[in-house]
């Protein structure tokens, strides 16, 4: 017989992971960053809890995009007030605010519901190399993914 297994708190472990974003593709830094914030390559992955790790991103002002997103893809925001829509372009939000740009992507690629929040509140991104919050990490996600290695019979 199969049993379903409920996640409690005192069964979530939290780690932190590192992701350095030098000559990285956004939308795959991205995917990579959401997958561990919600907690999918855990045993204990469930969609209704939080179980998701820590996330660090480093050198966000080195990443790249493919074809011609840098003048073609658009940031909109609105002030609320009339005629108050403002536009930006991925080539001038690099210069000025590149976290945003990593953000904004996980940020799409993470659930729309009421854990959306509390999973954004653990990613962490910057501009350079970090100091503080690189120190506590425990995992480095940084490293490409390989094939795993054969069992030994």
């Amino acid at each position: 017989m199969i049993k379903t297994v409920s996640v409690k708190a005192g069964d979530i472990k939290r780690e932190w992971h590192t992701i350095d974003a030098s000559e990285e593709v956004l939308g795959k830094l991205a995917t990579r960053a959401a997958n561990l914030l919600m907690g999918k390559h855990k045993p204990l992955f469930s969609r209704n809890a939080d179980v998701g790790d820590f996330v660090v991103v480093t050198n966000a002002a080195k990443i790249q995009v493919t074809g011609n997103k840098t003048g073609q893809k658009l940031y909109h925001s609105h002030s609320g007030y009339p005629h108050g829509l403002k536009t930006v372009t991925l080539e001038k939000m690099m210069t000025t605010f590149p976290e945003r740009v990593i953000e904004h992507a996980v940020k799409g690629m993470l659930p729309k519901n009421h854990l959306n929040a509390k999973m954004m509140k653990r990613l962490r991104v910057y501009k350079g190399a970090a100091l503080k919050t690189v120190a506590k990490t425990k995992t480095i996600a940084a490293e490409k993914t390989e094939p795993a290695a054969e069992p030994k019979k």
